[in-house]
């Protein structure tokens, strides 16, 4: 009994802390959104008030607007590349860490531009506007420089992977149009064909003329010799036998032959 509830002692006090743990990072959330709003808020009012002061005010105070607007603007669009940039390409976490290095002046100029605001001696301030202007013109310089360096890597990769991916498309449209080549192949096999080594003899033969076919005993036919064009072939020479006696013409002043007798 008592270790049933030392058991859900424990559990009770294990729900009590992650409830506990629960709210504070709830809690913390909503303070890092309510935080996070305020400064967007107050950054948007800011850049309001710069504008206004940049196109409304002439002089060392106009000057000054458009430096910080100038400076903000371009902090602000790299950082927003360079978060945007890493989180897909981790290659550019050296370049967040200097940009990080790069915004602590930028931060630090920003500040100083925003108290010669208020100061009243605008004589001492327009004696340190070119500084100012040249602090700042390098700055964004920098920023601008990284932030378009991150764009260009992006934009090649992606350049890289749609060449990639062409290529990959024209191969499996290749292979669906498999039938095109399967009729090239027989045409070019009937090229070859006619091109042949009989094609260039410069002699032609009727297809309806049939040879004639060879007789018995074709090796002494003379029909067998005449067929393919060549000459007759002579008459052979007879075979030089004795004349026959008997088959011999008489003349009157020939004796007649006395027959043989036998004793």
């Amino acid at each position: 009994m008592e270790a049933a509830i030392t058991i859900l002692a424990l559990l009770f006090v294990a729900f009590i802390a992650l409830g506990v743990y629960a709210t504070v990072k709830a809690v913390g959330a909503a303070k890092r959104g309510v935080d996070r709003t305020i400064t967007q808020a107050r950054r948007t009012v800011e850049d309001t008030t710069l504008r206004a002061k940049s196109f409304g005010q002439t002089g060392v105070a106009g000057e000054l607007a458009q430096l910080r607007l100038a400076l903000r603007t371009s902090m602000r669009a790299t950082q927003d590349a360079l978060h945007a940039g890493v989180a897909e390409d981790s290659s550019l976490a050296e370049s967040v860490g200097l940009f990080r290095r790069l915004s602590a002046h930028g931060l630090e100029l920003d500040d100083e531009l925003k108290r010669l605001e208020r100061e009243p001696d605008r004589a001492t301030v327009a004696a340190l506007l070119p500084q100012l202007k040249e602090r700042t013109q390098r700055i964004t310089h920098s920023a601008d420089s990284l932030r378009w360096a991150a764009r260009d890597r992006a934009r090649q990769f992606a350049d890289d992977d749609l060449d990639a991916l062409n290529a990959q498309i024209d191969i499996e449209a290749g292979a669906l149009r498999h039938w095109t080549v399967e009729e090239q192949r027989p045409q070019q096999a009937s090229g070859a064909a006619s091109q042949g080594p009989g094609a260039g003899a410069g002699r032609t033969y009727d297809a309806g003329v049939d040879w004639p076919e060879p007789t018995a005993g074709a090796g002494s036919s003379s029909t067998a010799d005449e067929s393919w064009g060549g000459p007759a072939r002579e008459e052979a020479p007879q075979a030089i036998t004795a004349p026959d006696p008997h088959l011999r013409t008489r003349y009157p002043w020939q004796k007649a032959a006395r027959p043989e007798t036998t004793n």
